[in-house]
């Protein structure tokens, strides 16, 4: 089952059947795109204008769940590719619309990373009626860094990062779920059993399903730091963790990892948390 699953997955998402985005935004009026014309890069070293790709599913419904992207690499770059247009391909595929965003890097800017973050979920509320998107069911999804942020987004949503620019800060950036693939830096230190103080897990914070594996030796503390504090705040959470895979192996099609199965368990996680 899992080699059907992995060859299936592999032919949807071969490069012959990447796809461009809907639309693209800024998202810092006072930071214009420069960009003319999408281009789908494997990697992106520099983020000093950011912005966000929408990705419009053909399957989705009349007022459809989205989820936004965050890429990792270390907040020192972008892993656009593997964990970003590709995430939002298999999350068309799913029926859910999906919004890539380029955030600030690099520098391990994380506070830059989090405004860019609040502001990228307020963008997509407001744009929620000319997209198809229902404004209460957005969601995100990050890995490694991006993880990271996800999770310094779903708590950190009642006081804004930065000054209102527009009518738009007025909406809110508290995602309704979120989804961490091998998350990065949830903890006070290597190894430690104690949150960092930027993320502050309390009863309103969003669920969330955790992808992990134990051979993820360095990062591990992590995936266990916040399903415990999840778990301690009564918050719904899902923790998948696998044997082996390492770390950086995206919807698991490469040949050294064996976690195939985790973008079928999310779906189904997906399909009960949002209906």
């Amino acid at each position: 089952m899992k080699h059907l699953l992995f060859l299936s997955l592999c032919i949807l998402f071969s490069n012959g059947n990447s796809q461009e985005p809907s639309s693209m935004l800024a998202l810092w009026p006072d930071r214009p795109l420069l960009e003319k014309k999408f281009a789908s890069v494997r990697k992106v070293t520099k983020v000093d204008r950011p912005s966000m790709a929408f990705f419009k599913s053909k399957k989705a419904i009349k007022s459809a769940p989205a989820v936004i992207v965050f890429p990792g690499g270390a907040y020192r770059l972008l892993a656009y590719e593997l964990e970003g247009t590709k995430i939002a391909t298999w999350l068309n595929s799913l029926g859910y619309h999906a919004i890539v965003v380029k955030y600030t890097v690099p520098g391990n800017k994380r506070l830059e990373a989090l405004k860019d973050a609040q502001r990228a979920i307020r963008l997509v509320r407001s744009q929620a009626s000319n997209w198809g998107i229902n404004p209460n069911k957005i969601g995100v999804i990050g890995f490694s860094a991006g993880g990271h942020l996800a999770a310094h987004l779903s708590t950190n949503y009642l006081k804004s990062s930065y000054q209102a620019v527009d009518k738009v800060d007025k909406t809110s950036c508290r995602p309704d779920f979120s989804i961490l693939v091998y998350p990065a830096y949830i903890y006070k230190h290597k190894g430690s059993k104690e949150l960092p103080k930027e993320i502050k897990v309390d009863s309103k914070t969003p669920p969330a399903f955790v992808v992990q594996t134990l051979d993820d030796r360095n990062l591990v503390a992590s995936s266990f730091n916040y399903i415990r504090a999840l778990n301690d705040a009564k918050v719904d959470a899902k923790l998948h963790l696998f044997a082996k895979g390492g770390h950086g192996y995206g919807l698991g099609l490469t040949k050294k990892t064996i976690n195939f199965s985790w973008p079928e368990l999310c779906e189904k996680w997906l399909e009960e948390i949002t209906k």
